[in-house]
């Protein structure tokens, strides 16, 4: 299923019930790499897969937890740790980014509809 929407494209990426609380899946959406998350607290996160420290498409093995209130994910090989709300890095584990690439995590919508998981991603226009 897709669906424009003023943000961008809705893209129905797996059921609910295919996700595992605190552990991630990535997902293959127009040629890039999404990691898609479900927490424990049963709320749902989406960002790049592509991490920008290591250049590996690994985010979505990553270890989830928190920083104060804010949920995150912390990169399987560097341990630089995200926030899954705005992508910002927010531990950088003293090692800068690849050249050329922010250090943070592009962020993506997402829906729940009739048990299925939707990603909003911006159009190419």
């Amino acid at each position: 299923m897709t669906a424009t929407t003023p943000a961008g494209t809705l893209v129905a990426v797996c059921s609910y019930d295919d996700l595992a609380p605190d552990l991630g899946v990535a997902a293959l959406v127009d040629g890039e790499q999404i990691a898609v998350f479900l927490l424990a607290d049963g709320s749902l996160w989406a960002v790049q897969n592509l991490c920008p420290f290591s250049g590996a498409h690994v985010i979505s093995r990553g270890i989830t937890g928190t920083r104060g209130d804010t949920p995150t994910i912390a990169s399987p090989v560097y341990k630089q740790v995200f926030s899954l709300v705005s992508g910002e890095c927010m531990a950088t584990m003293d090692k800068g980014p690849l050249p050329g690439r922010s250090p943070n995590l592009a962020t993506y919508p997402v829906t729940l509809d009739n048990g299925q998981v939707n990603i909003c991603v911006p159009d190419r226009t």
